[in-house]
């Protein structure tokens, strides 16, 4: 059997499905037979994680584009002729034409185009119509998670025995940085007092705007003594919201290889976001030992289960609430951060690259 993944994602600027197809098929290649696992385009190697660039070099990258425009806007077969031999062709939602001959596979991130239009702009909600048909026509499919199924399921009429649920994994980076990795991201961004982070791209989905009221409603003695720290680059916020955040402690993008200590760093971790097929921060900062605040909607409460404060992201009393219980109680702190590494151990890259194999022999085979 041999699988070829659309892996043109790893060459622009993205943050959740860049995430998943680094770790994916690095852990994909590493579980199975040689030769098994290919890409579209060619990529033998991947270099350092960059969510504000290409993993690749310049003429791959350049190549690997070329190659998807001529297949999405020429009537000409690209991808049939660039994957001789290919029995599942696993797509992403940039390629609009797929090879015709191997069986056609999928990933189902989120559904949060068909369920929150108004969060996004136009060209998201292009690509998202677009990768319907690609959702539509597919052979088997994965959901990151059993809520993401089910809102494809309900919103789009998916058959639900074509999707496997495969929940993604964490990297291993995350589990316990070290005391010193930590001590130097502190130094490098000037972190001196205790904090609450969120990470996160500053888009309105992330519910940036009721945190930072959440914020400023704690009593003066709490805001003086912890600070709010925003890590992120800068989406389609409103002009209001994204100088908001330049009046808080605001990073902007750092470097993947900063991510981890910089969570394992703060006292308490906030994400009020009003939607996620699964949560990628949430699942690291568990990871990492740090105490978590939640939304109780979509996959988060699948994900965090029992080890997170959950709130009704649209309640300004909750999460002001959670971030005072947090703040103030060591235990509490203590408590969740244990449970927290408790069940990130469920969430790794080893089980998702297995599970992923023996999904992709089903739909070979079938």
């Amino acid at each position: 059997m041999r699988v070829v993944i659309d892996a043109v994602p790893l060459l622009i600027r993205s943050a959740g499905v860049k995430n998943y197809l680094y770790h994916w098929i690095e852990h994909l290649r590493r579980a199975a037979p040689a030769d098994m696992i290919a890409t579209f385009p060619a990529l033998s190697g991947f270099g350092p994680l960059r969510h504000n660039a290409s993993i690749a070099g310049g003429w791959r990258t350049g190549t690997g584009l070329a190659a998807l425009a001529l297949a999405n806007y020429t009537p000409l077969p690209v991808l049939d002729w660039l994957t001789p031999g290919a029995d599942v062709f696993h797509c992403s939602g940039l390629t609009r034409h797929p090879p015709r001959r191997p069986r056609l596979t999928a990933t189902i991130h989120d559904m949060t185009c068909w369920l929150m239009p108004e969060l996004h702009p136009a060209a998201n909600l292009r690509a998202d119509r677009n990768f319907e048909g690609i959702l539509r026509r597919a052979d088997g499919l994965i959901a990151v998670s059993e809520s993401t199924k089910s809102d494809a399921v309900r919103v789009l009429g998916l058959r639900p025995e074509k999707i496997a649920v495969i929940h993604s994994g964490i990297a291993a980076a995350f589990f316990d940085p070290s005391a010193e990795a930590i001590d130097a991201v502190r130094a490098r961004y000037s972190l001196n007092r205790p904090f609450v982070l969120f990470v996160g791209a500053i888009e309105p989905r992330k519910n940036i705007d009721m945190l930072l009221d959440a914020f400023d409603a704690l009593p003066a003695s709490v805001r003086q003594e912890f600070e709010l720290v925003l890590a992120g680059p800068m989406g389609w916020a409103s002009a209001q919201t994204a100088a908001r955040v330049r009046r808080v402690r605001y990073l902007g993008y750092i470097p993947e290889s900063d991510i981890a200590p910089l969570t394992a760093a703060a006292t308490v971790f906030a994400y009020p976001s009003l939607y996620e097929g699964f949560g990628f921060p949430v699942a690291q900062a568990m990871a990492a030992g740090t105490p978590v605040i939640v939304s109780n909607v979509s996959s988060l409460p699948e994900i965090t289960g029992d080890a997170a404060l959950l709130i009704d992201p649209r309640s300004l009393g909750e999460l002001r609430d959670a971030l005072s219980r947090l703040l103030l109680s060591p235990t509490l702190r203590a408590e969740l951060a244990g449970k927290g590494r408790a069940r990130a151990r469920a969430f790794r890259w080893e089980a998702c690259a297995a599970q992923s194999l023996v999904f992709f022999r089903k739909v070979a085979g079938g």
